[in-house]
């Protein structure tokens, strides 16, 4: 089974908004077919080990790290019935699939066609590998990554706005690689405005050339004051865009930007501002599972107060700048009690030349007075 994980690690980045799949055939002690998911549509891990063993498979035992699926509603055709017909004896099931259109169906099947079927085995290393998949299929909108570039001292920018770059070209160059495997990049319109980020994936930052699978692009933007000629706007065609406002937005430039290619999504709005609920449900729908937020301290705070963040990942340079009127990673007014803090779990420290890349997983708030 590790190795089944091993191999649908492979897939990372490039499956959604299908789950990472690895899969492994062995009989007689020897591996006689193993594959992973690559993409949506192609055939999946199961389907592509049996083809590799051929008729070695009978008699013996598959190792995979989500169930099989027995469904139709999709591209490719249901697993179950080839692992049925292809003689193996045994499929063993790191874990069950969340999606209700299987959710132990396939296992039922397969047990019912008399093959032994064992399930949990490295369960939670196989919920770790997939629980973006996992949470966008139970919450029903994607996984929320908080980034962020700070200061030692919490800073993300100067008083004047100015913020490139606080971190070194490593740690850079990790966001490049963390945006070619998220499905969404997301920032408010005030971004935009002061920085006006094209949010690619790049390859070698000085080349700046574009590489592998780009994000889409979401902006928030409750009264459409994206200027017309942002890099956001641009290379549509190869990197989507979306931006979503509200009725506040003017109707003659929501169709200019449908003109030019941009989705623009009227969304209800909650305190003046596009509702963050609605937005990532909406998102949900679309088929994006992961979301790299990017914004700036207003939405960060927005976004934590309302408890959408998953995961946390803040790198961090070894320089303090100081100052109440500089710019912090959460803007709004501060909780009047420690206990009101938002804790983390899982946080891990790790050197990215002169920065540090800390990750931490969201906590639930405990209870208490603001």
């Amino acid at each position: 089974m590790k190795r089944a994980l091993s191999l649908a690690a492979k897939g990372k980045g490039r499956t959604s908004p299908n789950p990472m799949v690895g899969a492994v055939i062995v009989n007689h002690g020897h591996i006689v077919g193993e594959a992973y998911h690559r993409q949506p549509g192609e055939a999946h891990a199961e389907v592509l080990a049996l083809h590799q063993a051929g008729p070695r498979a009978r008699g013996g035992v598959l190792y995979v790290t989500l169930e099989p699926c027995c469904h139709t509603r999709k591209r490719t055709p249901p697993c179950v019935p080839l692992l049925i017909q292809s003689g193996l004896e045994r499929v063993c099931v790191a874990m069950r699939d969340p999606n209700p259109q299987v959710n132990g169906r396939g296992i039922q099947a397969l047990k019912k066609a008399n093959l032994s079927v064992s399930v949990g085995i490295l369960e939670q290393e196989a919920r770790y590998l997939n629980e973006v998949y996992e949470y966008w299929i139970t919450n029903k909108r994607p996984f929320v990554i908080l980034k962020g570039a700070m200061t030692l001292d919490g800073k993300i920018a100067t008083s004047t706005g100015e913020s490139r770059w606080i971190t070194g070209e490593r740690a850079r160059q990790d966001v490049h690689r963390l945006r070619s495997q998220v499905d969404a990049i997301m920032v408010g319109v005030g971004t935009i405005i002061a920085d006006d980020p094209e949010l690619s994936a790049r390859g070698k930052i000085r080349t700046n050339q574009r590489v592998g699978r780009q994000p889409v692009r979401v902006v928030l933007d409750s009264q459409l004051r994206i200027p017309l000629k942002a890099k956001v706007l641009q290379w549509v065609g190869e990197q989507p865009t979306i931006v979503c406002t509200t009725t506040q937005a003017p109707p003659l430039k929501i169709q200019l930007l449908r003109d030019q290619g941009i989705h623009v999504e009227v969304l209800p709005a909650q305190g003046g501002m596009v509702s963050l609920k609605a937005c990532l449900s909406r998102l949900g729908k679309e088929g994006l599972t992961s979301l790299l937020l990017e914004g700036g301290s207003t939405v960060n705070a927005s976004v934590l107060q309302q408890g959408l963040v998953n995961e946390v990942r803040l790198y961090v340079s070894p320089t303090l700048l100081g100052g109440q009127d500089a710019k912090g990673l959460i803007g709004g007014l501060s909780p009047k009690k420690l206990d009101r803090a938002w804790p983390l779990a899982d946080v891990q420290i790790k050197k990215l030349g002169n920065d540090w890349l800390v990750t931490g997983t969201m906590k639930p708030r405990r209870e208490g007075h603001a």
